[in-house]
C-alpha cells in the first residue's frame, strides 16, 4: 500500500537543482488562489519587475514560462526561427548541442561553430562564421555551459551579432544571479534562464526576456509559431494587458509564489553582492579541494564560480564515490557529461548552496570517500 512521500533531506551540490532556500519553501506553502485572481495578477506584475532587475533589462517582454529551462530554450527558437532561416549556433558543450537540435526541428538552416569542450566560444570563429554567412538571422550561444563549467564572453558575442545584423539568443540558465549578466548593456536580444540554479527555487519554471527588436521580429513572422503553448504573442495576452487578461493556461500558482520570493531575495542581497558571494565561495572551494589533491579542469580566467569541473584522480571510481557521498553524507554532486563522462565530477555552488558549511562538508566527505 502506498503512503505519503518523505524525501531524505540532501545537500545539493550538483549541476542543479540547488538547495532551495527555506523562505522559498515557506512561500510555496501559502494558500493557493486562482490564476486570474486580482491578487495573483498583482503578483505577476511584481515578478516581471523583479525579473527585469535580475536580468538588468527594461524589456517589456520579460516573463516566466510555466515549464523548466529547456522550454525557454525552445521558446527562443520557436518564436524567432522560421523554416529556411539561417541560424549560427556555437557549440562547446551539451546545451549548445541542444540549441542546434532546436534549429533542426524548426527546419532552420543550421551553421555550427564548434569549440573544444572545456573552453570558451571563440569570438574569432564566430566572426568568421558571420562573415561567411551574411544572411544569418540568429547567433545563439551558451553564456554559462552547465556541462563544462565554462563562461563564454557574452558581451563580445552579442556585440558581434549586432555588428553583423543578427539577433542573439543567450542561454544563461546557470548564469543568472551567479555571474555578471547585463541584458540591456550587452544588447542581448533573447536571454533565458531557470529557477533551479542560482535563484535557489525548485525546478519547473523558466525565465525569458525579449528585446524590442526581437519582439518586433516575432510580430513580423510569416508563419505561425510552431508551438502553441510557447507562442509569445499568446502568452503575453495572459501576462500583459491592462484590466482583463486572456486565459492561456493555468499558471503554477504556488511555484510562482516561490519564484517571487527567490527573486525578492536576489534584490535584497543585491545583484552584484550575489555575483561576489558566488566568486568568494568558489575561491574557498578551490583552496579546500586543492588541499586534498583535487584539480580543476577549466582555466580560471573563464571558469564558472558556481559550477566546477573537478578531475577524478587516478584509480578512483567516480560513480562509487558519488554513491557513497549520497548514502553516507546525503550529499549530491554531479557526474560528467559528453566528452567529460567518467572523467570529472561537477560540483555546484549555486544560490543557497553557495555556503561555507556546504564547502566544508563537500571537502571532508570527498576526502573520506576517496580513501
Amino acid at each position: 500500500m502506498s503512503s505519503s512521500f518523505h524525501p531524505t533531506p540532501r545537500t545539493l551540490m550538483g549541476p542543479g537543482p540547488s538547495d532551495v532556500h527555506p523562505r522559498v519553501l515557506g512561500a510555496m506553502a501559502k494558500a493557493t488562489i486562482g490564476h486570474l485572481d486580482p491578487e495573483f495578477i498583482a503578483l505577476m506584475e511584481d515578478i516581471k519587475d523583479l525579473l527585469r532587475y535580475s536580468f538588468r533589462t527594461e524589456n517589456k517582454l520579460t516573463l516566466p514560462l510555466s515549464a523548466p529551462g529547456s522550454a525557454a530554450m525552445e521558446a527562443s527558437f520557436a518564436n524567432l526561427v522560421e523554416a529556411g532561416d539561417k541560424v549560427i549556433v556555437c557549440i562547446n558543450g551539451v546545451f549548445g548541442m541542444r540549441m542546434a537540435e532546436n534549429v533542426r526541428r524548426m527546419n532552420g538552416e543550421l551553421i555550427t561553430v564548434e569549440n573544444e569542450w572545456g573552453t570558451q566560444v571563440d569570438p574569432e570563429k564566430v566572426e568568421a562564421a558571420l562573415k561567411a554567412n551574411p544572411d544569418a538571422k540568429v547567433l545563439a550561444f551558451v553564456h554559462a555551459e552547465t556541462s563544462t563549467g565554462v563562461r563564454s564572453d557574452a558581451k563580445t558575442l552579442c556585440a558581434l551579432a549586432q555588428e553583423y545584423g543578427c539577433l542573439s539568443i543567450v542561454d544563461s540558465v546557470t548564469g543568472l544571479a551567479g555571474i555578471e549578466l547585463e541584458v540591456d548593456a550587452w544588447n542581448a536580444d533573447v536571454t533565458y534562464s531557470g529557477t533551479q540554479k542560482c535563484l535557489s527555487a525548485p525546478p519547473g519554471i523558466s525565465l525569458i526576456t525579449f528585446s524590442d527588436k526581437a519582439a518586433a521580429q516575432v510580430k513580423a513572422r510569416n508563419t505561425p509559431v510552431q508551438s502553441w503553448f510557447l507562442d509569445l504573442s499568446l502568452l503575453m495576452a495572459y501576462w500583459e494587458g491592462d484590466g482583463a487578461r486572456t486565459y492561456h493556461h493555468t499558471a503554477p500558482v504556488n511555484a510562482m509564489y516561490g519564484l517571487h520570493e527567490a527573486l525578492l531575495m536576489v534584490q535584497e542581497e543585491g545583484l552584484e553582492n550575489s555575483w561576489n558571494r558566488h566568486r568568494a565561495m568558489h575561491e574557498v572551494l578551490v583552496e579546500n579541494l586543492n588541499s586534498i589533491g583535487l584539480e580543476f579542469v577549466v582555466d580560471a580566467s573563464y571558469r564558472l564560480p558556481q559550477l566546477n569541473l573537478v578531475k577524478i584522480p587516478e584509480g578512483v571510481d567516480e560513480a562509487a564515490v558519488r554513491k557513497r557521498l549520497l548514502s553516507e553524507f546525503n550529499l549530491e554532486i554531479g557526474a560528467g557529461l559528453g566528452a567529460f563522462a567518467g572523467k570529472v565530477w561537477r560540483i555546484g555552488l549555486m544560490g543557497y548552496s553557495a555556503r561555507q558549511e556546504n564547502i566544508q562538508l563537500c571537502t571532508s566527505a570527498l576526502k573520506h570517500c576517496m580513501r
